[in-house]
């Protein structure tokens, strides 16, 4: 399964979702691995905190290699770093991928990144990182995966922003991607008690939009786990919020 955590909106807890399951999926004996496609490298960091700066190669090694013809092109395993967690690789992210960008999209490299995934073997589950813009590497990610998890903060601005990532995923299915599937958006940063992210997600449901009963709460826990490099469920596995992210991937996964 290759499940891509995209939303076009920042601050919306795409990082968090992508590192906190993936980690659950290795917990549970899955051989995880978690890609991370954006400049910013905050999945990187979360998971290998120090060593974040120190990988021999990265995902910008992996775009820059398709630049170039090769009749014997490294096999994406290469990219591979571990994590101190057993079963939970990444593919680390780094600046240089916003120089490349430009450089990719004009050689037309977009389906590179889908064709090294269908060769890799060896993982269970893998968690895709994406930038916030439909850029060239959001759009590689959705092109390469199977399914796509859309974190939504319940702000009347995140809502409106949300129906033009949902045409736009439509529209990358139908072009590029027949297989692609919304398996859902999911209430990060969520506040039970007030009434605006009640409303909206009831609003959004009576539209026929596709939203998770699971919702994941806001807390100083996460951000701690942040800090420790540790994802929640190796850091507190009791936490009401581990809990959270325990039943979202116990819902994606059809346990």
């Amino acid at each position: 399964m290759k499940r891509v955590v995209f939303n076009q909106k920042g601050g919306v807890g795409k990082t968090t979702i992508v590192c906190n399951l993936a980690a659950i999926a290795a917990a549970n004996g899955l051989r995880t691995l978690v890609i991370d496609l954006d400049t910013q490298g905050n999945s990187t960091q979360y998971l290998l905190g120090e060593r974040a700066s120190r990988t021999d190669r990265t995902i910008a090694d992996f775009f820059e290699s398709t630049l170039s013809f090769s009749l014997a092109p490294a096999p994406f395993v290469t990219y591979v770093t571990n994590t101190p967690y057993e079963n939970l690789d990444v593919v680390a992210a780094d600046p240089k991928l916003e120089e490349l960008a430009i450089k990719l999209e004009a050689k037309q490299k977009i389906y590179k990144f889908r064709d090294a995934l269908r060769k890799l073997k060896g993982y269970d589950a893998i968690f895709i990182d994406t930038p916030p813009a439909l850029n060239f590497y959001a759009r590689s990610a959705l092109i390469a995966a199977d399914s796509v998890l859309i974190p939504f903060d319940c702000d009347e601005f995140a809502r409106q922003a949300l129906y033009t990532l949902l045409t736009n995923i439509e529209e990358i299915r139908e072009d590029h991607n027949e297989d692609l599937r919304i398996e859902g958006i999911v209430a990060s940063q969520y506040t039970s008690r007030s009434k605006l992210p009640t409303r909206l997600i009831e609003e959004l449901r009576a539209e026929g939009k596709p939203v998770l009963e699971q919702t994941i709460s806001s807390s100083v826990r996460v951000k701690e786990s942040h800090e420790q490099h540790k994802p929640m469920i190796y850091l507190d596995r009791s936490h009401r919020v581990t809990q959270e992210y325990v039943a979202l991937y116990e819902a994606l996964s059809g346990a």
